[in-house]
């Protein structure tokens, strides 16, 4: 799986507005919610919320990618979203997010939902891509920049 599958160019936030975990969850989700109508906006960020209560999604190295697998969901999809600022995320290094990777699978996708999580994991772990992608400014770049990558791996 391409993360150039899950993730549509309408669904990058190049300037996350949020200041606290709660709020950058909700408007990465308001993006999903834009792109599937079917999805319901506050049993999209409660699932969300839940799967934060379990551990944090902050991986270190400016890195978060919160997830959760949703009831009812057809397909597979991504959110992307920058923060200059940084945002506290409770991430293991201790450290503010400023690049979050939001996941949502179907509920009875277990495989596919792991697939796409390393995937982004995998990503995430050249420092190039990071520091590239805090310095564009385009959200059209933003999206080749992780699909021209994606496919290096």
């Amino acid at each position: 799986m391409r993360i150039g599958q899950i993730l549509r160019q309408e669904c990058l936030v190049p300037d996350v507005k949020a200041r606290d975990k709660a709020g950058v969850l909700a408007e990465l989700a308001q993006r999903l919610v834009q792109v599937d109508p079917t999805l319901e906006l506050e049993v999209l960020i409660t699932s969300l919320l839940e799967r934060e209560s379990l551990g944090s999604t902050g991986i270190g190295d400016s890195i978060a990618i919160p997830h959760s697998r949703l009831p009812g969901l057809r397909q597979t999809m991504a959110a992307f979203g920058r923060s200059g600022q940084g945002v506290e995320f409770d991430s293991l290094d201790g450290k503010p997010v400023h690049l979050i990777f939001l996941l949502i699978a179907p509920e009875h996708a277990s495989r596919q939902h792991l697939m796409a999580l390393a995937r982004i994991s995998r990503l995430c772990q050249k420092e190039s891509l990071r520091s590239r992608l805090m310095r564009e400014p385009s959200a059209d770049r933003l999206y080749q920049l992780i699909v021209e990558e994606d496919g290096k791996l």
